[in-house]
């Protein structure tokens, strides 16, 4: 059984009650652990774990809390309620542990007001100061290594000052992790490009003719030119709403105005001659090449596209690849004359997604052991249909990981997984479950390898987290809408052995 510790003592510098919720393996502070009292006066942590109990009605009195969290578990008492009575006073400390049940650690929320707002409120230090950009939600990271620097982009983004926000994409940069910058453990201090009012600008101009238009952008990926000037690239979509693309194309990062110019437009009929998802360097046969998901199908997140690291090639429609079974202009499978199915690169025909390759499997084109993308759980041998993600190689596992959401399952977009493949490009077999949300998603995960640790044994990924599309109407204060960092020790026996 779990055992719950609870401390008091003073904290002279606040004269609220300090709740701090720690990993009972680790001691470490647990974000987004909410806890409740029994008429419904709900307190929810900041990224160091506390919770700052400022109602004076409480004050001096026997409070019962409720304690739960996404992932993490508190012991119920001998009448099933989850939760603790404590004796709550000015300037006090309770210490609550939990044990995690989710096999990754949630380290803090990376987006939005407040991140450390409790901690301040109970006069402790925060490990860094409050970002500037004034941004109370952003919506789906992209990251890219270039000019020295990570920058980092998000979807659309929230303000204090008004109900709506901009559309056009923000961003920030940060250093590199490291000894003399950041432990990625304890947060990233991001820099935000910011407009004369301090909000979070857009990083791409209107759209000319469509004032209400919003701009996403994807497949960031720094390539040198033909003067071997690095240049930063993206993908992006000029929309009105989540289903009608007006436009779309490749833009170029200005390093002067640091916004986006258009570099091409796209035909509207293109679906994956372009950067997409969170491309990857390829390794080995793959050097000097970028992988990309496919654009086509449900955003499967498995590589299955790839053109030269360069500029020109990347401009170069002609020059992309699909990762396929199909014959080249057909729909039907290409085998050799003994009958195997000949996965390879090929410039004229479609890459195929977890589903395109399913119904294949399912009319009897394709066999179950020619398959590289119909993944199941690992603990139960049930089908998982993959939402969006990263591919990236691991050196502490050798292996190449596939980090992505799950649509549907017990939480819509709310659960994420993790496979390893010998090649980037599959096959995934089979994913173990590493989070979950109750009702609540976290959808468009990431793993940022530049992050990684101890020689690639501690990874971290981050994603968006919000009700939307989960059925939920509940909001959680403050983490809504906003980006949270988790951390996967790969060493953890049950995600098998190396």
């Amino acid at each position: 059984m779990l055992l719950a510790a609870i401390v008091t003592d003073a904290l002279a510098a606040s004269p609220h009650f300090a709740i701090q919720v720690t990993d009972e393996a680790t001691g470490r502070g647990v974000p987004m652990i909410e806890l409740e009292t029994v008429n419904q006066v709900a307190y929810v942590t900041d990224s160091n774990g506390f919770a700052a109990i400022d109602d004076a009605e409480l004050m001096g009195r026997r409070i019962f809390f409720y304690v739960r969290g996404h992932g993490y578990l508190f012991p119920p008492d001998g009448f099933g309620a989850y939760g603790r009575a404590l004796e709550v006073q000015p300037g006090g400390k309770a210490e609550l542990k939990v044990q995690r049940i989710n096999i990754a650690e949630r380290l803090y929320r990376i987006t939005g007001e407040g991140i450390y707002r409790d901690t301040q409120m109970l006069g402790r230090a925060r490990p860094f100061p409050p970002p500037n950009g004034q941004v109370a939600g952003l919506d789906s990271v992209q990251t890219a290594r270039y000019a020295g620097r990570v920058h980092w982009f998000w979807g659309d983004t929230l303000q204090m000052a008004y109900a709506l926000g901009h559309f056009r994409m923000s961003g920030a940069t940060s250093p590199l992790p490291g000894p003399q910058t950041f432990d990625p453990a304890v947060g990233v201090p991001l820099a935000y490009e910011v407009g004369e009012n301090g909000f979070a600008r857009p990083m791409w101009p209107p759209v000319p003719g469509q004032p209400a238009a919003l701009v996403w952008s994807d497949g960031f990926i720094a390539v040198p030119d033909g003067a071997g000037r690095e240049r930063l690239l993206a993908h992006y979509s000029q929309r009105l709403g989540l289903e009608r693309q007006l436009a779309h194309g490749l833009s170029v990062f200005n390093d002067e105005t640091r916004m986006f110019d258009e570099l091409r437009v796209l035909p509207a009929e293109e679906r994956w001659r372009f950067p997409k998802g969170h491309p990857t360097r390829g390794r080995d046969t793959l050097d000097g090449y970028v992988l990309f998901r496919a654009e086509a199908e449900a955003h499967a997140p498995f590589l299955a596209v790839r053109a030269r690291a360069t500029v020109e090639a990347l401009l170069d429609r002609e020059g992309y690849e699909a990762f396929t079974c199909l014959r080249a202009g057909s729909r039907e499978v290409e085998r050799e004359a003994d009958g195997r199915a000949i996965w390879a690169w090929k410039r004229d025909a479609a890459p195929l997604t977890q589903q395109t390759e399913a119904a294949l499997l399912r009319s009897g084109k394709l066999r179950g052991e020619e398959t590289r993308y119909q993944v199941r759980d690992a603990a139960t041998g049930k089908p998982i249909e993959l939402h969006a993600g990263s591919v990236r190689w691991n050196a502490y596992r050798k292996k190449w990981l596939l980090l992505a959401g799950q649509r549907g399952g017990s939480s819509m977009l709310g659960e994420i997984w993790l496979a390893e493949a010998d090649e980037a490009t599959g096959p995934w077999r089979t994913a173990r479950k590493i989070v979950t949300h109750d009702r609540q998603s976290f959808y468009n995960p990431v793993q940022h390898d530049f992050l990684d640790q101890d020689g690639g044994r501690l990874i971290y990924f981050e994603g968006t987290y919000t009700n939307e599309f989960s059925g939920n109407p509940a909001a959680t204060a403050r983490y809504q809408y906003n980006q949270i960092m988790y951390r996967l020790d790969l060493s953890d026996p049950r995600l098998g052995a190396r």
